[in-house]
């Protein structure tokens, strides 16, 4: 697991976030869990998943008016390690921090009609996690019969790259995973994944449905497919069947080597080894519960070959890779000119430019992206005339992600024909954007003004047009000091 999830907090606030667990390491351990301060409107199921990746959950007491819970684990064991887990990670319901602590209680004795809805959840998911069939006991199906083993995943605010090994890890907690399609439909990042059992599916949409892979973003949205069974021909980063190891990579490699990861996980062994997670702790973190630190050091420079040598510069390369994330430095190799190396400022910065730039088209070729072995990119000596292959583009004011927090990292889509263009002034009409975008050799199919005519939507013919497009005119000065900024979107006219 080293290398998916980063289990510390970082630093800023982590004082403040480690008092979470109120003096829960005072008051004696029991197996029932206290839980307060949490948001309106919550459901016993959002409670029930706190505890679920510890082990089993015996009963659920809901304080409706004062926003608190309590809730049983089947051993104290199990309470004390999701206690301890915790201490470490700021636990959240609807990305709403809440206080866990051990109960005075050593056992919770519920009014059955009172509580008899949670009840009926509970049931449902102890049903669920056994394996059994849930029968519901308030009178209403909780839980219908599985339909499929197959579930589909959609991951919204994908700020951080989400890989198969990723979906693998969190899923496998709750069944065997036989086989995982993924793609990418309307921008967005999807994936199949099909169990061995539709238990275990139902078990796992009801745990993660809704939740982070990582702090605040990730956020998987889970149905059932209409499928019953997938076909995976291709052992390789985008698809995988686990039954049957011996399928090629559909590329040439022998599957053996498909991956192209070096830790097995998400990301590249070079993020510095993190420690292996337990078991309960992964589970948790599969629950999306966890701080991922935005900096990983260093391991961000990418190797990008197949470039078209007649047309690609420096300054192009910056453009396009400064999409996802802020590129320190290029390098276009002196004696192997249709290659380069551009040093990210981070890890994540770098998975995330592979991820969504490999396989595209830029000047007519289709672009090859992997993670380099260098750490960083070296300039040319002093007084040493390099032709202008290397350029420093450390101090550049051009970078997109500089300012932590900035609405840029919410808006970080894969390469699309639709532009979404802003900083427009505003004696500038449609007419004028329109000819400026056919100029750069595109064919402009459509085009809509947001209502305050700052930003527009400009859609090319091809994802190539668009992506040349983005490199021309990004920054391309308006006049009146504005700088027109483009950048690929989710949304189509």
């Amino acid at each position: 697991l080293a290398g998916i999830f980063l289990m510390y907090l970082t630093a800023n606030g982590s004082d403040s976030k480690k008092l979470r667990v109120e003096d829960s390491m005072d008051s004696p351990p029991s197996r029932v869990i206290h839980i307060r301060k949490l948001p309106n409107e919550v459901s016993e199921t959002e409670v029930i998943a706190l505890g679920l990746p510890f082990g089993k959950v015996t009963n659920i007491l809901m304080l409706k008016g004062k926003n608190q819970a309590f809730l049983e684990l089947g051993t104290e064991e199990a309470a004390v390690t999701m206690v301890t887990y915790y201490t470490a990670v700021t636990p959240q319901v609807r990305n709403v921090p809440v206080f866990i602590q051990y109960s005075n209680h050593k056992e919770l004795k519920t009014d059955s009609a009172l509580n008899q809805r949670a009840q009926a959840v509970l049931q449902a998911v102890s049903a669920v996690q056994e394996g059994g069939s849930p029968s519901s006991a308030a009178g209403e199906s909780v839980l219908t019969p599985a339909p499929s083993p197959v579930l589909r995943i959609i991951i919204d605010n994908m700020f951080y790259p989400v890989t198969l090994d990723v979906l693998q890890q969190i899923f496998s907690k709750f069944g065997t995973v036989m086989k995982i399609i993924t793609f990418t439909k309307n921008n967005q990042f999807q994936a199949l994944l099909q169990f061995s059992d539709p238990v275990n599916a139902q078990q796992a949409k009801l745990s993660l449905d809704g939740q982070n892979i990582y702090n605040s973003c990730c956020t998987l949205r889970i149905d059932f497919s209409k499928l019953v069974n997938l076909n995976v021909k291709y052992n390789n980063d985008k698809s995988r069947d686990y039954t049957r190891p011996e399928l090629p990579s559909g590329d040439g490699t022998p599957s053996g080597m498909v991956t192209s990861y070096s830790s097995g996980g998400g990301f590249p062994s070079s993020l510095g080894a993190i420690s292996p997670l337990s078991a309960a702790a992964a589970a948790a973190a599969a629950a999306g519960r966890v701080a991922l630190s935005g900096h990983s050091g260093p391991g961000g420079v990418l190797l990008v070959s197949n470039l078209n040598e007649e047309m690609v510069t420096p300054q192009s390369l910056f453009t396009l890779f400064g999409v996802y994330g802020d590129v320190q430095r290029v390098k276009i190799l002196y004696n192997k000119k249709d290659s380069a190396l551009i040093q990210m400022s981070d890890g994540n910065q770098a998975q995330l430019a592979m991820s969504h730039l490999n396989g595209q088209k830029m000047y007519g070729k289709i672009i090859r992206v992997t993670l380099s072995k260098h750490q960083t990119v070296q300039l040319p000596r002093e007084g040493l005339d390099d032709q202008g292959l290397t350029k420093d583009f450390t101090s550049s004011p051009l970078h997109r992600f500089k300012k932590p927090g900035s609405k840029n990292f919410q808006n970080i889509f894969p390469p699309s024909a639709t532009l979404h263009l802003s900083n427009i002034p505003e004696n500038v009409t449609e007419e004028d954007l329109r000819l400026l975008f056919s100029n750069s050799g595109g064919t402009v199919k459509a085009f809509k003004f947001f209502q305050d005519r700052k930003m527009a939507l400009l859609q090319t013919s091809t994802v190539e047009e668009a992506i040349q497009a983005l490199i021309d005119l990004h920054n391309y000065d308006m006049g009146r000091g504005h700088r027109l900024r483009v950048s690929f979107s989710k949304s189509t006219i």
